[in-house]
């Protein structure tokens, strides 16, 4: 159980929480709000993954592939035949979210599942028709992976990726 809200900071076992003192009354603090609006990191790394992902989903459209299949099969690509729970871990997603989104994988012929040693474990594995279309995909993806990088240029492009390393091991449970 989380003490009550007051200013400072406690721990939990896996993170540091920070508590902002919040005044309660009747009146929205505007300016708390725009401080937000321009410094909270969830929320403009939805705003820069929206951008991102539209320009990578126009650019491998013509594969027929959207840019969440894209990713699956690229991660099943470099796995090989592994657990779906092994899969969503390196993802960082939940197992029954990673199930929802194979699904179409599995119904186009790119993916299957198969149960594993243990009956209770699900395997997944791209296919040869997931590698044909993945390889159809790939230069599309080059494409607009170099227009990012030379848009944003070497040094920030490099900057950005560490960024996104470090937030992604800061919001990880444990990781500190």
């Amino acid at each position: 159980m989380l003490p009550a809200p007051c200013c400072g900071m406690y721990l939990t076992k896996h993170r540091k929480v920070y508590i902002l003192s919040i005044e309660m009354s009747d009146k929205l603090d505007l300016e708390k709000c725009r401080l937000v609006a321009t410094n909270c990191v969830a929320g403009n790394l939805r705003q820069a993954t929206r951008a991102v992902s539209q320009l990578y989903d126009e650019a491998i459209r013509p594969s027929g592939l959207r840019g969440t299949q894209f990713s699956l099969l690229i991660a099943l690509a470099v796995a090989g035949t592994v657990p779906i729970s092994g899969l969503a871990k390196v993802l960082i997603m939940d197992r029954t979210t990673l199930s929802r989104n194979l699904k179409p994988l599995e119904k186009q012929g790119w993916a299957q599942t198969e149960s594993g040693a243990d009956r209770r474990q699900r395997m997944v594995r791209i296919t040869s028709e997931g590698k044909a279309v993945l390889a159809k995909a790939l230069p599309l993806w080059e494409a607009a992976h170099s227009h990012m990088v030379d848009e944003l240029g070497q040094e920030q492009f490099s900057q950005l990726q560490l960024g996104l390393a470090a937030a992604t091991s800061s919001a990880r449970p444990g990781s500190s």
